[in-house]
């Protein structure tokens, strides 16, 4: 299967999963455009299916509604960036953008915690003041992922109790 046909498969699952298709209609002149863009890089090249698909393959490690949002959010962005540098003057190359465009606003809490995600990855942790602004926060950071997990109950139980005769 080629990179489109994954993109339309992609984008088919983003626009049913959020409510954007409100008949087939629109999934079919989507499809039509999207035939078009195939042509425009020519995707029947051979090279295309070397090292296998690039965004389904991700797609099935997220599978909280919350989660895909997240994902989804990021390979909305990367189709626009790579739309960005077609040929704008294409009616099937502006409708899958406003389509994509669309898609993104109503996924906008997903671009956010990308960011979000982003943002850490740039943290200097070798920063003397950031280390000292983590440490600070470690015990709020291990409440919020639940402070009586299994091995803190475990460790709890394996003290004497005092008695209180």
């Amino acid at each position: 299967m080629s990179f489109q046909t994954y993109s339309l498969f992609v984008l088919s699952i983003i626009m049913i999963s959020f409510g954007h298709v409100e008949n087939r209609l629109n999934l079919l002149q989507l499809q039509n455009d999207i035939d078009k863009l195939k042509a425009d890089f020519n995707s029947s090249h051979s090279d295309v299916a070397d090292g296998g698909p690039i965004f389904t393959d991700r797609l099935s490690n997220w599978t909280e509604r919350n989660e895909k949002r997240i994902i989804l959010s990021q390979i909305i962005s990367m189709y626009l960036k790579m739309l960005e540098k077609s040929d704008r003057s294409k009616a099937h190359v502006r409708n899958i953008s406003e389509e994509l465009h669309t898609l993104k606003e109503s996924l906008s809490d997903g671009s956010k915690k990308i960011e979000d995600l982003k943002d850490l990855t740039k943290l200097e942790m070798n920063d003397l003041k950031i280390q000292r602004k983590a440490v600070n926060e470690l015990f709020s950071v291990l409440q919020k992922l639940g402070g009586t997990s299994s091995s803190h109950k475990r460790k709890r139980s394996q003290f004497p109790r005092l008695c209180k005769c």
